[in-house]
């Protein structure tokens, strides 16, 4: 029993370190940042439920090969209050145009729109290099 728990471990390593060797040497991927800056009445519940939709899309949404979601926490105070992080990697550049105008994207911007908790977003995106 416990050779086929190491086994496996060693298994869900090798296929974990695969997929990373995959992401960086993979030239086509294409990492979408978004990053959003809150308006001070914003309650967690709604800040919760954009993460949550944001996070679904992958699961209607062609190409897309990873989410992530972080809250800012740099010490360095340069922020200019934008504090909540979403980065979404994309198989390639053709995957990110049909994302943008996809309906289920064109949703979610619809219900950001009906919460009016946005006071500012960013967006940034790259072609890994290394």
């Amino acid at each position: 029993m416990r050779k086929s728990i190491s086994g496996l471990l060693l298994l869900l390593v090798l296929t974990a370190s695969s997929f990373v060797v995959y992401m960086k040497n993979a030239p086509e991927t294409v990492r979408h940042v978004v990053v959003f800056r809150y308006k001070e009445e914003a309650k967690p519940a709604e800040i919760k439920q954009v993460t949550d939709s944001f996070r679904a899309l992958q699961d209607h949404i062609p190409g897309i090969v990873s989410f992530e979601y972080g809250i800012n926490n740099s010490p360095e105070g340069k922020d200019q209050g934008f504090s909540h992080v979403y980065l979404m990697t994309f198989e390639s550049a053709e995957a990110r145009d049909a994302y943008l105008p996809h309906p289920e994207h064109k949703k979610f911007g619809q219900m950001l729109g009906e919460l009016n908790i946005l006071e500012d977003v960013f967006v940034v995106d790259y072609h890994p290099l290394d």
